[in-house]
């Protein structure tokens, strides 16, 4: 199980990684891979297009060799650090993979015995250098929506999901009419269990745009989310009643009826899960 688990993170990952909403990601993956040497790149920019273009094509180790020295000429080049993160990450999921392939599980501590302190992975440094070059550019300019929500996706990749929503609510109060950022600002609400204004947010994503699929089937989670909060603060008399209630109205009547037919079930059909949501620039 855990295997399939990281199959599908690893998937997603990678999917993330083909994602861009920069013309410097605007190449056609039948181009050959970016032959020039790391250390013979002079500009940021085209560092980081070859290092994008690079991820996309699966050459992981090669990217991170190029963003890494887009980041050494601009250290504040943010989505060189974001990018970066992203291909740690498929790599640091592929050993733990191998890992667990070839190695015994670690033995439970014993008692009285203290856990060795867990070094940063190569990703959560990158993530958390890509926080502080979207800090930068907001402070430069409190009006950029994107640098808010990218800010809002590096700390949603570093699980700190109230700074992530806290972002994402700026974004979206700057721009609200891009679909983009209430569905990622709805994601992160249903992860903080927010589901009443993960709802509102999810909404108005598909208001803008209706073919937003990611943001149906994220809606589908938060209002069953919602329903199930709503049902665990009612008095136990009135759980009681709505469940009487409901098991009532859902039965047959007892004497056969020629007209009678069941009620119409209200279960959607799930459709395809969407595209991962393209990632945007400053």
């Amino acid at each position: 199980m855990q295997k399939v688990i990281l199959f599908l993170v690893v998937s997603s990952l990678a999917l993330l990684a083909g994602c861009s909403g920069n013309a410097a990601n605007n190449s056609n993956a039948a181009e050959p891979t970016p032959n020039t040497p790391a250390a013979e790149y002079t500009d940021a920019n085209q560092a980081l297009a070859d290092g994008i273009k690079l991820l996309d094509l699966g050459d992981t180790e090669k990217a991170i060799e190029v963003l890494s020295r887009a980041v050494e000429i601009n250290p504040d080049l943010a989505e060189a650090y974001f990018r970066l993160g992203i291909a740690y990450s498929l790599i640091e999921f592929r050993d733990q993979a191998a890992a667990e392939e070839s190695v015994e599980p670690t033995p439970t501590p014993s008692p009285g015995e203290k856990k060795p302190k867990e070094k940063k992975t190569n990703s959560e440094i990158a993530f958390e250098k890509a926080v502080d070059a979207y800090k930068k550019i907001i402070d430069a300019n409190g009006e950029d929506h994107a640098a808010y929500y990218n800010l809002g996706r590096a700390y949603n990749k570093l699980n700190e999901d109230e700074e992530a929503a806290k972002a994402l609510r700026q974004a979206v109060k700057l721009n609200p009419e891009d679909t983009e950022y209430q569905t990622e600002l709805g994601s992160i609400l249903i992860k903080l269990a927010k589901y009443p204004e993960a709802v509102g947010a999810l909404k108005k994503a598909l208001e803008l745009d209706p073919q937003n699929l990611e943001a149906e089937e994220l809606l589908e989670k938060a209002e069953a989310g919602r329903k199930r909060i709503t049902f665990t603060q009612l008095p136990d008399d009135k759980k009681s009643s709505n469940s009487n209630t409901a098991s009532n109205s859902n039965s047959a009547p007892e004497t056969p009826d020629k007209d009678y037919k069941p009620a119409a079930s209200n279960t959607k059909t799930s459709k395809p899960a969407a595209s991962p949501t393209p990632a945007r620039k400053p």
